[in-house]
């Protein structure tokens, strides 16, 4: 089948993202003399306000970022930590065995403000008020509302009416829930954007300073007091149905900046992937196409019942690693050069048989022991009501059982210059927290994710970043910049983005087409969101799959589960042409709502 529509190519340069204003507010950027990474910002404050059921500013954010003359990638890391008065003992003393995945017990730090000024101070050329100018537009103006986001809060309108009430301040009118398409507005959030600019023009005329003003205004000014005064306000329901306090403080912001590092990369023939760090899931990118090396995928053949089966294989063992091994190396140290060392991989490669694997199967890097410890069943009362029920989920989504689970936001840009960056912005969404209706946006609750058992690097610690799925790619071909790609998924996104870069490498299509394939995924780890569900296994593939390939799939033992055709992932990928001539740029069609743009 012929792709949906055709790869975009031009010479300015090219924004793709998960929503449409926000490419094209980024590419406005880009043609108002911005660089990528202006661009990327603007579109990801542009998310926030588009797509709130996703993310918002209370948020996280992930970035890799390539500077046009330089032959590495960075990696900036807007992951906020726990707070330094929570630990395991805090969730014991409260009764629970299990991490809420909403409320305020599991808010973190919100990083992605920080996440995007570290990206701009460090790699952008614009003033605060210039890339912040589209998102405050949009928040004061209006803009249609997403159909998505629409059905969010009608579900959760009982709740942000009785308990939630700054939620419901925020996202209802006249205590109704919005209607799909109508034009909605968040005031309060527009407000804040522009106190930030305020706070940061009226500092300095230089750039660099007035970035280093905006984010103390975040973290030490008025953004953290509001914070810490809605929190000192009393207890808020969460999913246990009861009521708990949230436990930031001021000092906890104060003391957070976002990270720059150089970002971990592995080969794959004239590609160099470079990816966030084991504080992520990112690695495991790193780890499959490592594993995947050792195969001849092109003889395989795109689709075929040998291809699918040798990536899912894969995929499980590199995962399985990421349970036993990844969280925030500032606390533990993570054996990643173990994991990718080309021995460990090739012993690893020998598990893959011919039938499916139905365990985690966590290797021993350096000759350690692996550890993954036992999550907690859940046990709350039973939900008396719709709005509870997905408030037990810690993914954004509403869940439906007739639809598949969708979540969180990407962008991609690049330059004429060479510039290349990817972001996954997540976290803070509606359903998260209950909304600080001062500033118009809740607080993430990334916290979720992390272990509540001792010893291991995920272990939950005062001050600690929970290991975010969160995982942006940037490769370079032959040491020139070819693409960046992200996609929403949660623990899925390093599969579906893998595909995308195989089809590329592996079996030569463009960029568009790449996006446009069967998707598939393993369910067989389970999920970084509570309640962490996993399906040992299953194999979920789109109904594209050939009937004749899924039979071939469940006679090596797979459990094949079929969901609607084009409703795995929503890649964005922006790039070069191998001349370096053009740049490039193309969004899945899933969701309808991804879209690229070039000039």
């Amino acid at each position: 089948m012929p792709p949906s529509k055709p790869e975009l190519t031009g010479t300015t340069g090219a924004v793709a993202s998960t929503h449409w204003l926000a490419s094209a507010a980024g590419m406005r950027i880009l043609a108002n003399g911005g660089n990528a990474f202006d661009a990327a910002a603007a579109a990801g404050f542009v998310l926030q306000v588009v797509e709130p059921h996703f993310n918002g500013l209370g948020g996280d954010l992930s970035v890799v970022a390539h500077q046009a003359g330089r032959d590495d990638v960075q990696a900036i890391c807007g992951q906020g930590p726990m707070p330094r008065a929570i630990g395991i003992d805090t969730f014991a003393e409260l009764g629970l065995r299990s991490i809420p995945g909403s409320g305020l017990l599991p808010a973190c730090v919100p990083g992605a403000f920080g996440g995007w000024m570290r990206l701009l101070a460090e790699f952008g050329t614009m003033h605060l008020a210039d890339v912040l100018q589209p998102a405050i537009g949009y928040a004061d103006n209006g803009f249609p509302l997403l159909p998505e986001t629409a059905r969010a809060i009608e579900v959760l309108a009982p709740l942000f009416r009785d308990e939630w009430t700054g939620s419901g301040q925020t996202y209802l009118k006249g205590g109704v829930a919005p209607a799909a398409s109508s034009r909605f507005r968040n005031p309060a959030l527009a407000n804040t954007y522009q106190r930030l600019i305020k706070a940061a023009e009226s500092a300095s005329a230089d750039r660099a300073a007035q970035y280093q003003a905006a984010h103390d205004a975040f973290y030490k000014g008025f953004v953290a007091e509001e914070i810490s005064e809605f929190l000192a306000g009393g207890p808020m329901l969460d999913a246990t149905g009861r009521r708990h306090r949230g436990l930031l403080t001021v000092d906890d912001l104060a003391g957070w900046q976002a990270t720059v590092e150089t970002a971990p990369s592995h080969g794959y023939g004239p590609y160099q992937v470079f990816k966030p760090g084991p504080w992520s899931q990112g690695p495991v990118f790193l780890q499959q196409i490592a594993l995947l090396d050792g195969f001849d995928l092109a003889k395989m053949g795109p689709g075929s019942a040998d291809y699918i089966h040798t990536v899912i294989e894969c995929t499980k063992l590199a995962m399985a690693d990421r349970e036993a091994w990844y969280g925030d190396p500032a606390f533990s140290e993570v054996p990643l050069a173990g994991l990718l060392d080309e021995d460990y991989t090739k012993q690893r490669r020998e598990l893959v048989g011919p039938r499916a694997a139905l365990d985690l199967r966590p290797g021993s890097p350096g000759g350690r022991t692996s550890f993954i410890p036992e999550r907690a069943a859940l046990e709350y009362p039973e939900a008396d009501s719709e709005w509870m029920s997905q408030l037990r989920n810690g993914l954004p989504t509403i869940l439906q059982e007739t639809t598949t689970k969708g979540d969180t936001v990407t962008v991609t840009a690049v330059d004429r210059h060479g510039n290349m960056v990817a972001a996954t912005p997540s976290g803070g969404w509606l359903k998260s927290s209950p909304a600080i209706a001062s500033l118009g946006f809740p607080l993430g609750t990334r916290g979720q994710c992390g272990y509540l058992a001792e010893g291991h690097p995920n272990t939950l610690a005062p001050g600690k970043r929970p290991r975010t799925t969160l995982s942006p790619s940037v490769v370079l071909r032959d040491g020139r910049p070819f693409v960046a790609f992200g996609t929403p998924g949660g623990d899925r996104q390093d599969q579906w983005t893998l595909q995308f870069f195989l089809n590329v490498a592996d079996f030569g299509l463009d960029f568009q087409s790449a996006t446009e394939t069967t998707a598939f995924h393993t369910d067989q780890v389970p999920a970084s969101f509570t309640p962490h569900a996993h399906r040992p296994g299953v194999l979920v593939a789109e109904q594209t799959c050939d009937p004749a390939v899924v039979q071939q799939l469940a006679q090596r033992g797979h459990e094949v589960e079929l969901v609607p055709a084009y409703s795995l992932g929503r890649v964005c990928a922006a790039g070069f042409t191998a001349d370096q001539e053009f740049v490039r740029a193309a969004a899945s069609p899933r969701a309808r709502h991804a879209y690229a743009v070039a000039e």
